[in-house]
């Protein structure tokens, strides 16, 4: 049974193999045994990623534990996932459009039994090992940006690693950014970037849906519980934790990509029924 639907792994996956490098052979008779296909590899990583677990629990006669991972660092250094998430914003940005002119940013502690980097002891889980999200989303939830860190980390100095991601949009940003967080200790910073604020007075108890962070509550929820592998982070390696969070947030725009486009558009293999 497939880890998503095929409405969202079929699209996925055509973009993905369009960014795929062009594979360079330089063996004289082609290679010692037959490539096991992108595909089979992407939709083994993808299962690793909602599913959580190994490598090699999700390893069988198709594929082995170390083709995976080879693989997949080598899809790392070729840059293929950021370029799927930032391909998946485009899209959304072109056929519905981004909310830029208002952003939400909030910290997520999560598990990291493992150690590696970005993690430190988690202040919420009696000091054990765990990474902290600095997620950056647009006004409608969708995720922009990320900077990880120790889960020990205060949320203040990620905030301007988090909103540098801003930078994959180039010069097509609003005049005016208003930016939705729950810590005053930035003001400074925002000024500095030409950035508005909207800041939960301390203390002071507001309803979330009073607020406008409740997006960005929503979209760790959505990380979290919908991708095991951003729940409990097994990966060692920084770049490795950045890319299951770009093939994750990629999933999660596409998802709403096609929602959004069903009541708006028409296309010949639309389903009958809205995602």
């Amino acid at each position: 049974m497939p880890v998503l639907p095929s409405s969202i792994t079929g699209p996925l996956w055509e973009q993905f193999h369009a960014l795929l490098p062009r594979r360079q052979i330089v063996h004289p008779l082609g290679c010692h045994r037959p490539r096991v296909p992108d595909r089979v590899v992407f939709d083994k990583l993808l299962a690793r990623l909602v599913l959580g677990g190994t490598y090699q629990q999700h390893a069988d006669h198709q594929v082995s534990a170390t083709t995976l991972r080879s693989r997949r660092d080598e899809w790392i250094a070729a840059g293929v996932f950021e370029a799927l998430h930032q391909a998946t914003l485009e899209a959304f940005d072109q056929a519905i459009g981004l909310d830029l002119d208002n952003l939400a940013v909030d910290g997520c502690i999560v598990k990291a039994p493992g150690g590696g980097e970005n993690t430190g002891p988690s202040p919420v889980d009696r000091g054990k090992s765990g990474t902290k999200r600095s997620l950056l989303v647009e006004g409608g939830g969708l995720p922009i940006g990320c900077a990880l860190a120790g889960a020990n980390r205060h949320d203040s100095p990620l905030l301007r690693p988090t909103l540098e991601t801003l930078g994959r949009f180039g010069f097509h940003l609003p005049d005016r950014i208003t930016v939705h967080l729950d810590s005053g200790m930035t003001r400074n910073l925002l000024t500095e970037l030409g950035c508005g604020w909207q800041i939960t007075p301390k203390g002071a108890f507001l309803p979330i849906n009073h607020t406008h962070r409740w997006i960005v509550e929503r979209t760790n929820s959505w990380h979290t519980r919908g991708f095991k592998s951003l729940a409990i982070v097994t990966d060692r390696r920084a770049v490795v934790q950045a890319a299951w969070v770009a093939l994750a947030s990629a999933v999660i725009v596409i998802r709403r990509l096609i929602r959004k486009a069903w009541t708006a558009y028409r296309w010949d293999t639309r389903t009958a029924r809205r995602p």
